[in-house]
């Protein structure tokens, strides 16, 4: 890393910071950007396993109550094949 990319990089994790919880570490913050460009990088595409496993690994990082609106969410959605 630069200095110079700095800033960017500090704006990003405060962010994800209040995004994700005060109380979550600069790397675990760091994991869920890198996850979040993931699953952007790979919709269009990109390797779809790749998008799957970003998906997963975001849902489990929930908490309970938010992976449950999220499952129902998702059933009342259409299915496009």
């Amino acid at each position: 890393m630069y200095k110079s990319q700095l800033p960017v990089i500090e704006q990003a994790l405060e962010t994800a910071s209040l995004m994700l919880g005060t109380d979550k570490s600069r790397g675990y913050c760091l994991e869920m950007i890198c996850a979040d460009f993931l699953a952007g990088a790979n919709l269009e595409g990109g390797n779809p396993n790749a998008l799957v496993f970003s998906l997963c690994r975001i849902y489990k990082l929930l908490p309970h109550e938010q992976q449950l609106e999220l499952l129902e969410e998702i059933k009342g959605m259409p299915c496009r094949a």
